[in-house]
């Protein structure tokens, strides 16, 4: 799933993408499961059943919409304060780094993100790794700070200044 932004003036500003979801997942099918309307009964045969949470509820949308929604909000907060730098930057959320495995081995810490430099044909990008940021977090409460701080950790990398002058209130909620 992808997401595109455009600044607030949005006539011709190329503003940045965001790649919600983007996939090294860990199950390799290709099979869909069947979604709850394509089911003609339950496996008790009494027919179709109502939504267990109906869309306007807040726990209608799963954790990772919600951690999606987390780095949007971070992008675009960081979008909004470096306008013209971070024009043509792509944010993407994976769920786990590419080479856990040999991190793993080597008893290496798990990247919380990466920042891929520009190529001939892809812009930069900034990933933040969903379950590892996930993990990370000591609390639901402290996960919304934690993506963030990601995300200007990366930023700042990409841009090349320290995160403090990329964002006034990096790491000061942990103080």
């Amino acid at each position: 799933m992808q997401a595109k932004h455009h600044g607030p003036d949005s006539q011709g500003s190329p503003g940045f993408t965001i790649h919600l979801g983007a996939g090294n997942g860990e199950g390799g099918g290709s099979a869909t499961p069947r979604g709850f309307r394509q089911r003609r009964r339950n496996r008790h045969g009494r027919g179709l059943r109502g939504e267990i949470m109906l869309p306007n509820v807040p726990g209608h949308r799963t954790r990772s919409e919600r951690f999606d929604d987390l780095v949007l909000d971070s992008a675009e907060r960081l979008h909004d304060m470096w306008d013209k730098q971070l024009d043509g930057v792509s944010f993407a959320v994976d769920e786990i780094p590419p080479n856990l495995e040999q991190l793993v081995a080597q008893g290496s810490p798990a990247p919380l993100g990466a920042y891929t430099p520009a190529t001939g044909t892809e812009p930069p990008t900034i990933t933040v790794f969903r379950r590892v940021v996930e993990q990370s977090a000591g609390s639901p409460e402290e996960l919304p700070d934690l993506v963030h701080d990601v995300v200007v950790e990366y930023t700042a990398e990409m841009l090349r200044v320290a995160p403090e002058t990329l964002d006034p209130v990096y790491r000061r909620r942990y103080q």
